[in-house]
């Protein structure tokens, strides 16, 4: 079983679909697990890949607010507060005494991290299999992502499930950056038409970007079963 890290993720529902599988598999996160396990590492993900040698990344849920094209009206006119719980106290405060040019400021030097971060993920050289998902992106955003490609797949969670009232019957387009992965292929069995509209119509607040990037069961499961094949078996300690 292959050796797997999932960066960017709190919720340990992807880790956890790969774990089931008997893959040895860590999430890790600036922020703590939402529930406490000793598969969650909290660090920088540039940092925690270099702790080993790991057979596939994939990142569940980079910071994307600034590279999505839903949120490219913020790079025009910026908000008069930042909500997000990912932010401090310190960096709300100061943010609302800004002057517009000043917040206007701080969305274009989200938007530089954001896309570095996506950068040297995508690029980082010494793991052969890499995944990203992300929301469809804006043209600034892919101007700035070295070696930019368009995404490999789109999927939709509806495709990931098998029961109306479910997790996975929802609307959210996901994109996935592969390299050297085989396409998801859908394994449920909804045509889409009662997929709920949840995740876009989540009530404005401080937890809302949470909601919105936590991920599917289905599609997790998903990438357990068929990524997980691709990956190299187990090395077989040499006999006495």
């Amino acid at each position: 079983m292959g050796k797997v890290l999932i960066g960017c993720e709190q919720s340990g529902i992807v880790r956890d679909a790969f774990v089931a599988l008997g893959h040895d598999a860590y999430s890790c996160d600036l922020l703590p697990a939402v529930k406490p396990s000793n598969r969650h590492i909290i660090g920088d993900v540039r940092d925690v890949i270099m702790y080993e040698e790991w057979d596939l990344l994939f990142v569940a849920h980079p910071p994307c607010t600034r590279l999505a094209n839903a949120g490219s009206r913020w790079l025009i006119k910026p908000p008069k507060k930042l909500e997000a719980t990912h932010y401090t106290d310190l960096q709300r405060e100061q943010f609302e005494v800004m002057s517009e040019e000043q917040r206007l400021a701080f969305m274009w030097e989200e938007l530089e991290r954001g896309a570095k971060l996506f950068s040297d993920l995508w690029n980082v050289p010494h793991i052969k299999r890499v995944a990203i998902e992300n929301p469809v992106m804006h043209k600034h955003a892919k101007a700035r992502i070295r070696n930019f490609q368009p995404a490999a797949q789109t999927v939709q969670p509806w495709q990931f499930g098998t029961t109306e009232d479910g997790p996975d019957n929802e609307k959210k387009r996901t994109c996935l950056w592969l390299r050297n992965l085989e396409l998801l292929i859908p394994t449920g069995t909804l045509d889409g038409t009662t997929a709920r509209d949840s995740v876009h119509k989540a009530a404005p607040g401080p937890d809302r970007w949470k909601e919105r990037s936590t991920f599917f069961p289905g599609i997790a499961a998903a990438m357990a079963e068929q990524w997980g094949d691709e990956l190299p078996p187990p090395e077989l300690p040499m006999a006495a």
